[in-house]
């Protein structure tokens, strides 16, 4: 076999593989077997129907078909290896040739990874945010733990914004009570802005067994998005009580016996999370530095199938769950949907150089996986995922995703290089170390979130396991 690379563009080649016909015994020995045991001919034995008693009947096409299929993802795969290439996806196979008995010709185009050359990254430099906790940081977060341990009383008086209220709704659509529209015993907090708009409006200052009516913009049930006149009775109305701020209260809400102590534990709880934001954002803007450093040129396809997928994650996946459909969840955004396809391939594009420039990064610095790096990743992804780490782990395996994960905590190593290198000051001017035991799991969660939406993206699917693929697509010439 002889093979030639053509370079199309910096990511797409072109090869022209030639096979002398010798080679194509094996592959025409197992098309003559396969025909044998698919078909019956008069006079012969299953199985035992000689070569040219299959090419009169069944056509000498037939079986070279039959064998050209078998042998070129063997030559094609040949012809990758030894033109040293890192190819993404399916090739498009043309056959030219194909001359019984002498020869067969084809040429397989193909995106490759593009090469890339990693920038000087020491030199960068960042600004996050300092990291301070107020008293009134504190105070909130006291509070809205306070407001976890509120209790509730039934007074006889008119509702007033922080009661809470329990009422019967019933909703109507061109004057017809809707199947889904009735509700009875539903506890409101007036104000809270977690029923229908205009609900505050009607219930505040009514009494037990006040009724009022208001048009609303329906969010969900089978009439979404109409305008529905709604009813509601209010037949109980109950104040919140909130406990004191005392020792009793931190006995009650926590582990500690006094509130003094319970604070103090709330501004370190607050500043860990401040400090773990800050390696976040320092994280990604210094991934955004390098980024724009780099040249990485975009194979086209790769970047087709990556929107593809990302647009179809957010249809089919992320809004289902939530009861949307697209258009609804554009005017909740307030986008068009030109403004979101070119966010869409904003992101795309993102995660493609990203995933590009931190593998060349790890094959640069030589950077390894350990079990147990792989596993801390596993738990990680398990515990976002919802799933427990063994069916986690045992879902990795039968999908064939190791390598996927392992790719992953790499590329997470190797943007903590790059972050180590790299300057970081506060807001205050204070130079930020980020030299502590998460640094990695945060570059590592950063590095997956620049690339992609979700686990299954095309970047993953095609720069990871491409070269692995089963059959190119071929077409023949005449």
């Amino acid at each position: 076999m002889k093979s030639a690379v053509e370079t199309l563009n910096p990511t797409r080649v072109r090869l022209t593989v030639e096979v002398p016909f010798e080679e194509l015994k094996d592959s025409l020995d197992a098309a003559y077997k396969k025909i044998n045991d698919q078909v019956t001919v008069k006079g012969f034995r299953k199985g035992k129907i000689p070569a040219r008693v299959i090419d009169q009947r069944f056509g000498r096409g037939a079986v070279l078909e039959e064998a050209v299929n078998d042998a070129l993802p063997k030559f094609y795969t040949e012809a990758v290896n030894e033109g040293e290439l890192n190819v993404l996806g399916q090739p498009e196979v043309d056959i030219k040739e194909l001359k019984d008995g002498e020869l067969l010709s084809f040429t397989a185009e193909v995106d490759i990874r593009p090469v890339i050359e990693i920038p000087d990254y020491t030199g960068i430099e960042v600004t996050v945010d300092a990291v301070g906790v107020s008293d009134e940081d504190v105070d909130k977060s006291v509070d809205e733990l306070r407001e976890r341990f509120a209790s509730t009383s039934a007074v006889e008086r008119a509702a007033a914004e922080g009661d809470v209220v329990t009422i019967d709704l019933e909703a109507k659509v061109d004057g017809e009570v809707l199947e889904d529209g009735v509700a009875s015993d539903v506890q409101y907090t007036i104000g809270s802005g977690e029923l229908l708009e205009g609900i505050d409006e009607a219930v505040t200052g009514l009494e037990a067994g006040g009724e009022a009516t208001f048009t609303s913009q329906l969010k969900g049930g089978t009439a979404e998005g109409k305008d529905a006149e709604v009813s509601v009775k209010v037949t109980q109305v109950a104040s919140r009580e909130l406990p004191d701020l005392d020792d009793e209260f931190a006995q009650m809400a926590s582990e500690f016996d006094t509130l003094e102590e319970l604070k103090a534990d709330s501004r370190k709880r607050l500043g860990s999370m401040k400090q773990y934001d800050q390696a976040t954002q320092a994280q990604e803007r210094v991934l955004d530095e390098l980024l724009k450093l780099a040249e990485v040129p975009i194979p086209e396809k790769l970047l087709e199938d990556e929107i593809k997928t990302r647009k179809h994650n957010l249809e089919h996946h992320q809004l289902g769950q939530m009861g949307l459909d697209l258009p609804k969840y554009l005017e909740i955004q307030g986008k068009t949907e030109e403004e979101f396809d070119e966010e869409t391939k904003e992101q795309a594009v993102k995660g493609i150089k990203t995933q590009f420039i931190l593998d060349e990064l790890v094959n640069k610095e030589k950077l390894n996986v350990n079990q147990e790096e792989l596993t801390e990743h596993l738990m990680r992804r398990a515990q976002s995922s919802g799933m427990s780490p063994d069916q986690f782990a045992q879902a990795v395996v039968e999908g064939g995703q190791v390598p996927m994960l392992v790719g992953e905590v790499a590329r997470g190593k190797a943007l903590a290089v790059v972050v180590e290198a790299a300057k970081v000051t506060d807001t205050n001017g204070e130079v930020v170390d980020l030299q502590d035991d998460d640094e990695t799991d945060e570059a590592d969660e950063t590095a997956e979130a620049a690339e992609a939406s979700s686990d299954e993206t095309a970047t993953e699917a095609a720069a990871d396991t491409a070269a692995d693929d089963d059959k190119p697509e071929t077409k023949t010439e005449g």
